[in-house]
């Protein structure tokens, strides 16, 4: 049997019950959902806030959730990266999951602007050709395809089509107007982002059980975050502040430096304490609503945005400290449910419907 296979069973027929190495195995799985639940909760703190339209000031809980956006979803991409160079799907199965994605993630830009699950679909896209490539020709493509992010930056109107004052992005859906949000301008355009999908693709070709990988992506990455934002303290031209800064908006080169090296730390350190994590009987609490992500995902916005709206709190009126508790308490009733769902089945429900709908015989 694969040990993806075991990895699976695990829950069913106790961790104690596999051999060595699928033990390993199924620790490092357990690893990266923990890592991806922690990007689920920074989306939420994100998303919350800017859907309740509260302004950040300059209190502790604001300058936390600024330091969250823009590297969570980021975190998340990387993760589905190393998801596909750890679940090594065939091209078939992705190009089917990337229009499963593609097709949600539609539905959802009704209701939610910024949603990320369209922008997965043609993250999943670009990296097709990728699939069996070497590390050294990800790290190759993740940089060509920030070169043309940055191009794309100096040469064209960044502000097109947005009105900053009301997040809204005129002629969406047009075909102009889509295409330049998508690749462009949009919340996550491809160019730059996808570089995060390769960047995952290689860190998961890396032996992510070895405490010396771990020890690495720690200190490498928090390097790389910390090296990114020197160019934005020494920089003094007003014109130049943008691409040397790190905001998410617009996505310039040492954003994507400094929220590359900020994922990589949070993988490598959580890999490396899940095993006291488990020892200590939390760790499948951690990492059950990091396997329902796309479900949590899903339901942030319709149930957690949902009540926020019904309860007339997305005007602003909130305080940071408000709807930084409202989204803590979310997270961890996400984390509660998503415990209790895995008790009776493996997969959320959107990842179920999505394994049925792109693994039906063709």
């Amino acid at each position: 049997m694969p040990p993806l296979f075991f990895a699976q069973q695990a829950a069913f027929i106790g961790k104690q019950d596999l051999p060595q190495d699928f033990r390993i195995f199924f620790m490092r799985l357990h690893g990266l959902d923990i890592a991806r639940f922690l990007a689920f909760c920074g989306m939420v703190l994100v998303n919350f806030r800017i859907a309740a339209q509260v302004s950040p000031g300059p209190d502790a809980i604001s300058l936390f959730t600024n330091a969250l956006e823009g590297r969570a979803a980021a975190l998340f991409v990387i993760l589905a990266g190393v998801g596909l160079s750890v679940g090594k799907p065939d091209r078939a199965t992705l190009l089917r999951r990337a229009l499963f994605l593609f097709l949600i993630g539609l539905l959802n830009l009704t209701i939610f602007e910024a949603d990320i699950l369209h922008f997965y679909a043609l993250y999943f896209l670009v990296a097709l050709p990728f699939l069996t490539a070497s590390g050294r020709v990800l790290l190759l493509a993740a940089a060509g395809t920030l070169l043309i992010g940055l191009i794309s930056l100096l040469a064209l109107d960044y502000e097109a089509h947005w009105n900053w004052e009301t997040l809204a992005y005129a002629d969406f859906w047009t075909l102009e107007g889509f295409l330049r949000h998508s690749f462009f301008n949009g919340w996550h355009p491809v160019f730059p982002w996808a570089a995060f999908l390769f960047l995952g693709m290689w860190i998961g070709r890396l032996n992510l059980a070895s405490r010396s990988v771990q020890a690495h992506l720690v200190l490498w990455g928090a390097a790389a975050a910390a090296l990114a934002a020197l160019p934005g303290l020494l920089v003094q031209n007003p014109e130049l502040a943008e691409l040397s800064g790190t905001s998410a908006i617009p996505p310039g080169p040492f954003y994507i430096l400094a929220a590359s090296g900020s994922a990589m730390a949070v993988i490598g350190l959580t890999l490396a304490i899940t095993p006291a994590l488990d020892k200590a009987g939390i760790a499948e609490w951690l990492a059950a609503p990091g396997r329902q992500a796309l479900s949590l995902y899903a339901a942030h916005i319709l149930l957690g945005m949902g009540t926020l709206e019904a309860m007339g709190q997305l005007d602003g009126s909130l305080s940071a400290e408000q709807i930084f508790g409202y989204s803590l308490g979310f997270c961890a009733l996400s984390m509660v449910a998503a415990w209790i769902w895995s008790l009776f089945a493996k997969r959320g429900p959107l990842e179920a419907l999505l394994r049925w709908s792109t693994s039906f015989p063709r």
